[in-house]
């Protein structure tokens, strides 16, 4: 884990906004005037995928994947200028919230400026001709971060965009050496000492294929040494096998309670049911109770929440990265006050630093979490299935205060019964 990691990182929020698919207008602009609302939801980190310009050899769909770079110096015109980037920077900081942009460090497009002028940073084919090693990439090819030259082309990028933005999502890290990112972490800090570094950690399967290839794979052990956040990939997949009946809600808690002892104290985990890279939570989670109740878990669980523009509308189709396909925004649903109340809860000082606990109760589909610290709990009910349940609570009996809705919850014989809504008490 990065020694100076800040367990706070565990009370915080990031919206996470593809520009192009934002709006009709795909702009930087669009986004600018839309911040109010942004911080409105809960919002602590915007973090924009990738803003640069985008290959044209190779190209996927009819604009491109925003992860084949052409130049990682320059903003895509299509989505405005380098002074309209400026001014969105500056303008989320003034609604007191921090911007980070997305860093595609492992390829770039077969066109970009890198593979024009600096042929010798990427790796290549046994026959001697630039290409990737992971199949399905068809529209990159990758760096060899064997040469040194590009770790120091590389790093003065990264300190040229922190002069601008307050830190940096990185694509696919464990698939750069640990010593480039460390590198990295150590001279940016002499140009913006407080930069949050995210890394998109990766699947186990996904580790274990590529280090058989000879590959380098980096676990979250050893990510976690230059990041202080990474991806919940390590048991994403236990939790999509549960909604979809291949896993027991027993097989999540226990993988969630895993990594209370595998990582650092200081660890923070980016919890979220969706992604850019995944189907959208609403597709898979159709009942209305059932997304209340697991979008009120990944505020509840230890580590930064994110959410994916359009998943408070809830938005059933992800956005296609490689063409023009605008978020809906007038779905009929919102679930932004949620939002709002979840993010008050975010904040209490045990989220960020408790021992953490998830118990399963797999008959009843409800999971129960515990932050607690000396004497202090906070305890969250959340039934997955959305249906009327009992749990066992250690909790006195009496009634409390359920603080998501206002609601009194009551504790009887050691148990709480839910209606099916969510429920979160401190005591």
């Amino acid at each position: 884990m990065a020694k100076d990691t800040s367990k706070a990182l565990r009370n915080q929020v990031m919206y996470s906004i593809y520009v192009r698919n934002y709006s009709e207008e795909g702009s930087f602009k669009a986004v600018e005037r839309d911040l109010d609302r942004i911080r409105g939801l809960g919002t602590d980190i915007v973090w924009l995928l990738p803003i640069h310009p985008i290959g044209k050899q190779a190209r996927n769909g009819e604009l491109g994947s925003p992860y084949a770079i052409a130049n990682y110096r320059e903003v895509n015109p299509e989505l405005g200028t380098l002074e309209d980037f400026k001014a969105l920077a500056q303008a989320v900081r003034a609604k007191g919230m921090k911007i980070i942009i997305d860093v595609v460090y492992n390829h770039t497009s077969p066109d970009s400026w890198l593979a024009r002028h600096r042929p010798a940073f990427f790796y290549r084919t046994p026959e001697g001709r630039m290409g990737n090693r992971i199949a399905e990439w068809g529209d990159i090819v990758d760096l060899d971060y064997a040469n040194p030259e590009l770790w120091d082309d590389q790093i003065d990028t990264l300190k040229m965009w922190a002069e601008i933005v307050d830190g940096f999502r990185c694509d696919v890290a464990p698939l750069i050496p640990l010593d480039f990112w460390l590198r990295a972490r150590a001279e940016v800090a002499q140009v913006r000492p407080d930069c949050l570094w995210l890394s998109e950690s990766v699947e186990p399967a996904f580790i274990v294929n590529n280090r058989a290839r000879g590959m380098t794979s980096l676990s979250d052990s050893e990510i976690f040494q230059a990041f202080d956040v990474c991806y919940d990939y390590d048991i994403f997949e236990v939790f999509r096998d549960y909604l979809v009946g291949r896993q027991t809600l027993d097989a999540y808690a226990e993988k969630i309670n895993m990594q209370e002892y595998i990582y650092p104290d200081n660890y923070v985990k980016l919890r979220y049911l969706e992604n850019h890279d995944q189907a959208r939570a609403k597709s898979i989670i159709e009942d209305e109770l059932s997304l209340i109740n697991w979008t009120a878990f990944i505020y509840f669980q230890k580590g930064m929440t994110l959410i994916y523009a359009g998943q408070e509308t809830q938005n059933v189709r992800r956005p296609d990265l490689f063409n023009k396909d605008t978020v809906d925004w007038e779905t009929g649903s919102d679930l932004s006050g949620l939002l709002r109340t979840l993010y008050g809860i975010k904040k209490n000082p045990l989220i960020a630093d408790s021992r953490y606990f998830v118990r399963a109760d797999s008959a009843n589909d409800v999971l129960v979490a515990v932050h607690e610290k000396g004497s202090e709990r906070l305890v969250g009910v959340f039934s997955m299935r959305g249906k009327p349940a009992e749990a066992a609570v250690e909790l006195p009996d009496g009634r409390y205060r359920n603080l998501i809705d206002g609601t009194e919850a009551a504790v009887e014989a050691g148990k709480l019964r839910c209606d099916g809504k969510p429920v979160i008490i401190q005591h």
